[in-house]
């Protein structure tokens, strides 16, 4: 893990250490694209007139889906006397789940969800009557009723506020441009404000014709927030009742952190292998050969006896060293024995960086916890020492709530991106298989803050 993360650093594509190339044009050309402020900007722009047309289909679509659900319900309920209630209300289900299906690609692609598809339904045999029962005892399916009841009042109100905070903006806004219709073809001076038997007051003199438009323009540049606003409860609806629950959500997440584990392990095993097949497995074998070749001239040549016997102790004192490092990569003595801040220092004393450590905590978490930390820290310091140019560095670790938190600060280049390369993404998946989140600021030019949140299980 620490040569690959260690590659991350070097040239600027992975981990970022580099140059920060592209940060500035990529500004230059967002800022050149984006010169009014975003209330002004945001009537025109393509969200909002999508977001303008999922609400302005959400009541047609709320329409069908509403009365599809109640009549298929209430049909269903009604002939449960019978043996046909439930072959009806099974299809009434089914049905509800794939118009849901229709409104999450709706919600995809007009509000640019990200919403997965809920789980399958699970049908143990084969047979009609074993699809009806799995139907029936989906909790899915149930959700996806829920929501063709929900959606339609909701759809109507949106619905109701979009279109008339919308046509009454830009009718206002655009006053000036056609008010002369009411004096040419209506018979009167102008828009109608107040009236009664007696007096009659109009929009028609510059002033407030003018006040008209800005009123308008108050309303057109509310209007895409407001829709916005409305479409935040469909988004809610769309990614509560009509994507998975979210106790599958957590099982596919444990299933995903499983893998993760399982593979970390398993490269574990392979560079603890490949280390000692490459490292103390090789010199203890020339150790054996250099043993042998001395006990044969032991008696005829004492001398090269000697410089075999002096060779082979090097070879076992490199043995020896390379066994002890291997070890301490695994698991070190001095963690076990004496906790994270010893351990944090002894790698702090090692960083070719000036490391300050400072671990705050009243107790000490689960030793996989403890671990984790550990080599956490370890591997974000051996990148700090090699790749980032650092002067010096800082540890901080501490307890918050039922949260262990790591804090690893140095003051060089910068530019760490964990999204372009495997280092931290690796690092940050190894965090996310126990619950933990890898968080880091790193803008180019430095400083680097790499914040790391465990949970404390005792």
């Amino acid at each position: 893990m620490a040569t690959e993360y260690g590659r991350e650093y070097g040239d600027g594509s992975g981990y970022g250490y580099g140059h920060g190339h592209g940060y500035g044009r990529e500004d230059r050309r967002r800022g050149g694209a984006r010169l009014l402020p975003a209330g002004l900007r945001a009537p025109f722009e393509p969200r909002a007139w999508r977001e303008f047309a999922y609400v302005l289909l959400g009541l047609p679509i709320g329409v069908v889906l509403f009365t599809y659900a109640v009549t298929m319900l209430s049909l269903g309920a009604g002939l449960l006397v019978t043996f046909l209630g439930v072959p009806v209300l099974a299809a009434g289900l089914a049905g509800c789940r794939g118009l849901g299906a229709l409104e999450r690609t709706r919600a995809r692609a007009l509000l640019g969800m990200k919403v997965a598809d809920p789980e399958p339904l699970r049908v143990g045999r084969s047979g009609l009557w074993a699809w009806m029962g799995a139907v029936l005892k989906s909790g899915t399916s149930w959700r996806h009723l829920l929501y063709a009841v929900l959606h339609f009042p909701w759809a109507v109100f949106s619905f109701a506020v979009a279109v008339s905070f919308w046509t009454y903006g830009w009718a206002l806004l655009t006053y000036p441009l056609w008010f002369w219709l009411f004096p040419m073809y209506g018979g009167q001076d102008g828009l109608q404000l107040y009236g009664d038997e007696t007096h009659r007051v109009y929009l028609d003199n510059p002033f407030e014709i003018t006040v008209t438009a800005l009123v308008g323009l108050l309303f057109t540049l509310a209007t895409p927030w407001i829709v916005r606003a409305l479409t935040t409860v469909d988004r809610l609806l769309v990614r509560g009742l009509l994507g998975p629950s979210r106790l599958v959500s957590r099982v596919v997440e444990l299933e995903s952190d499983r893998g993760v584990v399982v593979d970390g392990a398993a490269a574990d095993l392979r560079r603890i292998e490949r280390d000692l097949h490459d490292g103390a497995q090789a010199r203890l074998s020339a150790l054996a050969i250099d043993l042998g070749l001395a006990k044969e001239k032991l008696a005829e040549d004492p001398q090269a006896a000697a410089r075999l016997v002096d060779e082979a102790h090097g070879e076992a004192k490199t043995a020896l060293r390379e066994l002890r490092d291997l070890a301490r990569g695994i698991h070190p003595a001095v963690l076990t024995d004496r906790g994270l801040d010893a351990a944090l220092s002894a790698v702090a004393s090692r960083c070719p960086v000036p490391v300050r450590v400072e671990v705050d905590l009243p107790s000490r978490p689960a030793p996989a916890i403890e671990g984790i930390a550990y080599f956490t820290v370890s591997e974000l310091l051996q990148n700090v020492g090699r790749h980032s140019g650092a002067r010096s560095a800082s540890v901080d670790v501490w307890r918050s709530e039922n949260r262990l938190m790591l804090q690893v600060v140095d003051d060089g280049v910068g530019g760490a991106d964990p999204s372009g390369g495997t280092g931290l993404a690796g690092l940050a998946e190894r965090l996310d298989a126990v619950d933990g989140v890898l968080v880091v600021d790193s803008p180019p030019g430095g400083p680097t803050r790499v914040t790391a949140e465990l949970p404390w299980r005792t």
